[in-house]
């Protein structure tokens, strides 16, 4: 018998690839399980993350707000969520150590963006060092053209076979089951990374990361990082009662109801 969640409710790449009509085959949806019941009261958050640490301080650029720009970093949002947990999992900053050379900052950062991010983080003595720099936001501030060019192309994320899932309806079961996985992921502490959407508005189609969450309302709320600002958190509400997710704080995004999709959690999903 399921159990219903009583929790008291809780930026922005635009490409998306279509794939050929057989991988209807596929179910993308997540199954059934029991509701996860969420207390007032302060929330949870992931052990270890901080956001003014533990995120790029530089910004997935939106083109369209960005019209005839050159060599302009944008689309670039599943590569960078996806780094962000990588970054999270496998690397260890050592501000004591000596800084490297640029093309050995970039080797690095390809060294952990080749790890699967569904893998489980590696304990402090295994994971990859990033010498000369206390975290995340220090490295990607000051070495941005090494960051970048150490995770890549964003071509294989934009045509993930998985993306298709965004111009097909879902059911309010469907997406209460992702908020019950969403919950059960972050109690677990692990950051969750989300594909988000809106469609058929020509507005969102987007990747940000939870990293915390609370009851507030009817319902849960979100506290997520998104590639598109890297200067405050996003929030995104799942309203128990409607069974629905809603944009509350996305950036560039009218706030209203929007259909979430786990992402990068398998090798297939």
């Amino acid at each position: 018998m399921r159990v219903r969640m009583a929790r008291p409710p809780v930026g922005s790449g635009r490409t998306v690839v279509l794939l050929p009509a057989i991988l209807l085959a596929v179910a993308a949806c997540a199954g059934a399980r029991g509701g996860l019941p969420v207390a007032p009261g302060p929330g949870v958050a992931t052990p270890g993350f901080a956001f003014a640490r533990d995120t790029f301080a530089f910004r997935n650029e939106i083109r369209a707000r960005n019209p005839g720009a050159a060599d302009l970093y944008a689309n670039y949002c599943f590569v960078l969520a996806r780094g962000l947990r990588q970054f999270f999992l496998f690397a260890r900053f050592d501000p004591d150590a000596p800084k490297v050379s640029h093309d050995e900052y970039v080797e690095r950062v390809r060294h952990i963006a080749a790890l699967p991010p569904w893998r489980a983080p590696l304990p402090p003595e295994a994971r990859i060092v990033i010498p000369g720099y206390a975290s995340l936001r220090e490295f990607s501030g000051a070495e941005e053209a090494a960051v970048k060019a150490g995770l890549g192309s964003r071509f294989w994320t934009l045509v993930h076979w998985t993306n298709w899932r965004v111009t097909f309806p879902v059911t309010r079961g469907q997406q209460e089951s992702v908020a019950d996985e969403i919950v059960s992921e972050l109690r677990g502490g692990r950051l969750v990374q989300l594909l988000v959407t809106n469609l058929p508005k020509v507005e969102l189609n987007h990747t940000v990361v939870a990293y915390a969450y609370r009851a507030a309302g009817p319902g849960i709320e979100l506290t997520v990082w998104d590639p598109n600002d890297p200067d405050r958190p996003g929030v995104i509400t799942f309203d128990d009662g409607e069974r629905r997710f809603w944009a509350t704080r996305v950036h560039d995004t009218e706030p209203g109801v929007i259909r979430v999709f786990r992402m990068y959690y398998s090798p297939l999903l």
